[in-house]
């Protein structure tokens, strides 16, 4: 009875097996407790930066709704369920969670059935011996085949840890594509508005170089004006039509680019015009660095660290032998009618224990090259990580800076439309040349389109910071595959 039991506990710990190579750690990365672009001078005390808090008011789920425009709201949920891109991103993720099940299957023995028939002649004049008269032979076989492979050394175990990894970096890349694409929708769209608010400037501006054209012809044949007045306002106003005209080259890309990102040919989709005239959401004075954890490419990042351990040792793993259990049983006889009697019968049962000695240097190369794909993966985790610092910082830092330009810019539309007053009431009393008027009309023109364009550059910050913070993503959005896989449908993006 104690042999018996010793050698069941023997079995079993065979069966069990052990894991060999390193165990993960998730690396280290640089971080910082905040953002240094978080907070305007004015909230700097000491020279030192207030201590970040959680910002509960930061965009999440659909951030796009922050901005408060229905036609953008409208787009982004067309791109949500239109987009190929995205859905090629869904089919991937669905490809690399079905590979934790083809892993998965290797922790189970296989079963095989099949049928064999053949018949042989043998010749008369074989080498070495003669044999008078032989008789064809002929058998039937139907056998049924079980090999189970012992995981002693945990390659399988890690081979399906690693599949599982791969899956739930496969859904961080989803999510990653889902944000870009929905921001890249986002600037798209305040590109074709700020070209709509341009054209609707320049549409008034064209109409009022008409009407000062108009002015110097009418002082020109009351001999209040010479001709180079004249000349000069009709070269002012074709240069504006100009610039008027070219608007439309942008604004028609912009717009062809969102049909593309909600999934229609450009023929099929139009946009009306509607000038530029949303504001940046405020941003709290004090984001944590902790929302970069909301960042699914640096998650999809570490999840591959995460699965190069696994292939560490994966290769550590094939130094060690291999333990194979087989079974073969089923049917063999000479003709169907003698096949499935229990003379018939036949089995084997047997264990095969395999070292290999020598392979030319073949798993040292392995064993090297996944220590190298495992430093490669945390340099890769660890820039990742400083580049999503680096965008947020550059946003943040363009909200500021922006937003005091934008009130510069307002003082300075304001001038410059007050000069253009002065000098064309200086001119239509004989004081001042048309010349001052086109200079003065210049100067306002810039001015009123730099104004549009600061806008523009403040709301594109917004979603690049948005972008930057992961959006309404977070770590714990990841799917929770098992080992055994996940079934089908458990994890699919809202939308699909």
């Amino acid at each position: 009875m104690s042999a018996r039991r010793c050698i069941a506990g023997t079995l079993a710990l065979l069966m069990a097996g052990c894991t060999v190579g390193p165990k993960y750690q998730t690396p280290s990365v640089p971080m910082t407790d905040s953002f240094k672009e978080a907070t305007p001078a004015d909230y700097r005390t000491a020279g030192t930066w207030l201590r970040a808090q959680p910002a509960d008011t930061l965009p999440r789920g659909s951030w796009w709704q922050v901005f408060g425009d229905p036609e953008l709201d409208k787009l982004e949920d067309q791109l949500t369920t239109s987009n190929f891109n995205l859905q090629l991103a869904e089919a991937r993720f669905r490809e690399a969670r079905a590979m934790i099940g083809y892993q998965r299957a290797s922790e189970f023995p296989t079963i095989s059935v099949g049928a064999n028939t053949f018949s042989l002649q043998d010749s008369s004049h074989q080498p070495y011996f003669l044999i008078p008269n032989p008789q064809p032979e002929g058998e039937l076989q139907l056998p049924f085949d079980l090999n189970y492979e012992v995981d002693l050394w945990g390659r399988i175990h890690r081979m399906v840890a690693a599949a599982r990894e791969e899956a739930q970096a496969s859904a961080a890349d989803l999510a990653t594509v889902t944000l870009s694409l929905h921001a890249e929708l986002a600037i798209d769209y305040i590109e074709l508005r700020a070209a709509d608010a341009q054209q609707r400037l320049l549409d008034d501006t064209v109409k009022a170089y008409t009407a000062a054209l108009r002015l110097t012809q009418n002082r020109l044949a009351g001999g209040d004006a010479a001709e180079s007045d004249v000349a000069q306002a009709q070269t002012q106003l074709d240069t504006t039509r100009v610039q008027d005209t070219d608007i439309g080259v942008m604004r028609a890309k912009y717009e062809h680019a969102i049909a593309v990102l909600i999934g229609q040919p450009p023929a099929a989709f139009s946009l009306p015009p509607s000038p530029l005239d949303l504001q940046p959401p405020s941003i709290p004075p004090g984001i944590p660095s902790e929302l970069l954890q909301r960042r699914p490419d640096i998650a999809s990042a570490e999840r591959r660290v995460a699965e190069a351990n696994e292939q560490i040792g994966i290769a550590k793993a094939a130094y060690y032998p291999s333990l194979t259990f087989s079974a073969e049983s089923g049917f063999e006889g000479t003709s169907g009618a003698t096949l499935f009697g229990w003379p018939s019968l036949f089995w084997a049962v047997g264990t095969s224990l395999t070292q290999q000695l020598f392979d030319g240097g073949r798993r040292k190369a392995q064993s090297e090259a996944a220590h190298a794909a495992y430093d490669a993966s945390v340099a890769t985790y660890r820039q990742t990580t400083l580049t999503a610092f680096q965008q947020v910082e550059d946003n943040l830092a363009a909200l500021h800076i922006l937003q005091d330009e934008a009130q510069q810019q307002r003082e300075a539309v304001a001038s410059a439309e007050k000069s253009l007053r002065a000098f064309t009431n200086l001119y239509l009393g004989g004081e001042d040349p048309y010349l001052d008027v086109i200079t003065a009309q210049t100067a306002a023109l810039m001015n009123q389109r730099n104004d549009v364009d600061i806008l523009r550059r403040r709301m594109e910050a917004s979603v690049l910071l948005v972008k930057a913070l992961g959006g309404g993503w977070n770590a714990t959005d990841l799917p929770k595959l098992a080992s055994s896989g996940m079934p089908r449908g458990a994890f699919v993006p809202a939308g699909w």
